[in-house]
């Protein structure tokens, strides 16, 4: 069902290939896939299949043997390293698995950090940073250091740090790995519904086939091919993965 959607990250003849020794090592292997606006995609794949280099690639942190990225209308694989930072700034929301929450600042604070470095006035970001950190349902700990909280209060902490800065394309690397398993689907919920609310663009890489239903569409990367695509109806499969309205 991708007609009339915006194309957001369009991945072309993709290639990292590696030299060990003489031998020459595909980290991907001629990847192809496009990226709708307001879809929530999941990268799913063993260790070593690629899917971390995948990831880095489309993050603009690593450049492709051969092959193209577009995101948002712009080759990012042409980009200088100045050019990338300034890309990244501007469109792209990081959520890591080990939450990386500065622990001598509160949930407002951490919040409201990355804003800083785009030179967000103080008050309009610490206002801006207060709303989201309710958007993930954490009014009642905003002054709360991040050692203060518990592993899932700090990944909701770090999914509204990359909400905040209003990235076009949320990229969040096994954002649940460290979370039990309650938390796991409170989490992934979360990230679900923001994704509609907000019309953003989420790529997440995971091991786990359980956590990649929570997305729209998975992508099932192996030895740095893409085999499969799977489409998730979220509407006929409420029950089966443990979605709670509100």
């Amino acid at each position: 069902m991708t007609e009339g959607k915006t194309p957001m990250i369009q991945v072309k003849n993709l290639y990292k290939v590696y030299k060990v020794g003489n031998t020459k090592v595909y980290a991907l292997n001629g990847v192809d896939f496009t990226i709708y606006k307001g879809e929530f995609c999941a990268i799913v794949g063993p260790s070593g299949s690629g899917k971390s280099t995948l990831l880095n690639m489309m993050a603009g942190l690593e450049k492709p043997s051969k092959g193209e990225i577009v995101i948002a209308g712009k080759h990012i694989e042409k980009l200088s390293e100045n050019q990338l930072v300034s890309f990244r700034r501007k469109h792209v929301g990081f959520i890591f698995q080990s939450y990386n929450l500065l622990k001598t600042m509160n949930a407002v604070e951490n919040v409201a950090l990355p804003m800083s470095f785009r030179g967000v006035p103080r008050k309009i970001r610490n206002e801006k940073a207060k709303e989201y950190v309710k958007l993930v349902g954490l009014e009642k700990q905003m002054k709360h250091m991040a050692n203060e909280m518990s592993g899932g209060q700090q990944q909701r902490v770090g999914i509204a740090r990359a909400l905040a800065v209003d990235p076009q394309i949320i990229f969040a690397d096994e954002p649940t790995g460290n979370l039990d398993s309650k938390t796991t689907k409170e989490i992934l919920g979360l990230m679900q519904r923001i994704v509609k609310e907000q019309n953003q663009t989420l790529v997440m890489v995971t091991h786990d086939n359980y956590i990649a239903k929570f997305a729209d569409r998975q992508f099932h990367i192996v030895d740095g091919k893409i085999f499969k695509i799977e489409e998730q109806h979220h509407e006929d499969t409420k029950e089966d993965i443990g979605y709670e309205e509100g």
